[in-house]
């Protein structure tokens, strides 16, 4: 890491993760170019950094250029913001030029190992298709219960590389890590990490689901390797994985050296124990959010903690103090005797199909940016319970077909967005699901539940999924009469 010292840098993209790469970058000696095709975003990272921290600002085909350049202002090294997907013409140049490509998660790491901001901090690393933003969070909470100078970050709270710089200094980081986060990361070795479940997601940006599990076995490759045994992509991992000592996690009777539940009781079977010691933890009862996955996700934060040196009262009270965050599950209002409940995270079929086995009957309202998941497996197994669909953005049509075939007799309503390619109808997104919500509200009898669980990302028609469940909360309240 010392060779950053006077070397240029190009930063790709200036959203969240740019400002954190940027001071990490100036700590370290080196010369920072942030890129982006928005100069207002530019403009903005600039203006948030801490006084006398600086870097240069270019557009997209300059950075093209500078990454051609052989002379003495040339590119040294590339850190890349997240999304930005491997085969984009700019990595490829950069690819093409020999550069190293990192992430910031990358970058953080490598400076971190490197003792350059400190002795290097444990790191525990959360991952899954589903369940990651709740695992975090109560791992957090646990590790906080234990005493630990803890910090959540990575996908959630601040990027990593501003928390190596945050005051007071964090000690052990709680991060959220994405797939594309770690297709970024290469040498990035957390102490503990795990792997809640592998289901199909983003496979437009990695090209398959071979790369897409690899990217999420980079957790496991530490100290402990901690993993969902009941979910078999998982499971398959962690028996592969490299780590000194492994963890199961399950919604059953643990076997020595997992976690589960017995008789109602979350319990742990790990840690030097003999065969037949069973330690619990908190009843399931008192988890929240209630139901499986929250109990598994319960599990898993337990485990990673109880891997770092907490004990039984720590997950007990840590858990109990956890708040679950926005949009999960989230109950919304009960109107005539219908729940309406905002699950707008559910951003694949697989986080979706948590919400639609949870109980009673369901008027679906579902649809968005698949990603390339394959729809027809959750379609199939929640036939019986839905009471009728209602389908919104791009890749409705979908959705609506994989009905057709495994739920016919299901009634199904389509509403086109102005945000669609080509649609005729000229809606906002809030009068889109304005519509959505009264369509369901008309499905929907006494005892029924109105599920935003979309199964699908938000972008073609909202900011993000907070932005969706707001839409869809705001439009219950019309349905209400508020």
């Amino acid at each position: 890491m010392s060779d950053l010292a006077g070397a240029r840098v190009l930063v790709l993209g200036a959203g969240v993760s740019g400002p954190g790469a940027v001071r990490i970058l100036h700590a370290l000696g080196a010369e920072p170019v942030v890129a982006d095709s928005r100069p207002d975003a530019v403009e903005l990272l600039q203006a948030s950094l801490p006084e006398g921290v600086g870097c240069t600002g270019v557009g997209l085909d300059r950075a093209a250029e500078m990454l051609l350049d052989t002379g003495p202002g040339r590119i040294d090294l590339v850190v890349t913001s997240p999304g930005w997907r491997p085969d984009s013409p700019l990595l490829r140049s950069a690819t093409e030029a020999g550069l190293e490509l990192w992430g910031d998660v990358e970058l953080a790491w490598r400076a971190d190992a490197a003792g350059m901001f400190g002795p290097p901090r444990t790191w525990l690393a959360v991952t899954g298709t589903n369940g990651k933003t709740t695992t975090t969070s109560m791992l957090e909470s646990i590790c906080r219960e234990a005493g630990m100078a803890v910090r959540a970050c990575g996908n959630i709270g601040l990027p990593v590389t501003e928390v190596l710089l945050a005051e007071p200094r964090v000690e052990v980081l709680a991060a959220e890590l994405s797939s594309f986060q770690l297709h970024w990361a290469p040498s990035c070795r957390p102490d503990v990490g795990v792997v809640l479940n592998v289901a199909e997601d983003h496979l437009d940006w990695h090209g398959s689901m071979e790369a897409y599990a690899a990217a999420k076995a980079q957790v496991l490759t530490g100290r402990v390797a901690v993993a969902g045994n009941d979910d078999p992509i998982a499971s398959r991992l962690l028996e592969e994985a490299p780590a000194s000592a492994r963890i199961g996690v399950r919604l059953g009777a643990p076997r020595h050296g997992e976690l589960g539940v017995v008789d109602g009781v979350l319990t742990a079977r790990i840690g030097g124990r003999g065969d037949d010691d069973e330690v619990p933890l908190l009843p399931a009862v008192d988890v929240r959010p209630p139901g499986p996955a929250g109990v598994l996700d319960a599990l898993a934060a337990a485990a990673v903690a109880m891997s770092v040196g907490a004990e039984a009262e720590h997950v007990a009270a840590g858990l109990r103090g956890f708040t679950v965050a926005a949009h999960r599950a989230e109950l919304v209002d009960t109107v005539d005797g219908v729940r309406y409940v905002d699950d707008s995270k559910a951003t694949n079929p697989h986080a979706a199909r948590t919400s639609l086995l949870a109980g009673g009957t369901m008027v679906w309202l579902a649809g968005g940016l698949l990603k390339g998941a394959d729809v027809d497996p959750l379609v199939a197994e929640v036939a019986d319970v839905l009471r009728g669909v209602v389908l919104i953005g791009r890749d409705r049509a979908r959705i609506a077909e994989a009905l057709s075939r495994h739920a016919p007799g299901v009634p199904v309503v389509e509403l086109a967005s102005g945000d669609d390619d080509g649609a005729a109808a000229p809606d906002e997104p809030q009068q889109t699901m304005d519509r959505a919500v009264a369509e369901a509200a008309r499905m929907a009898t006494g005892g029924d539940t109105v599920l935003l669980a979309p199964a699908a990302a938000s972008m073609d028609m909202f900011t993000d999924y907070g932005h969706r469940g707001r839409s869809f909360a705001l439009a219950v309240g019309r349905v209400a009469g508020r």
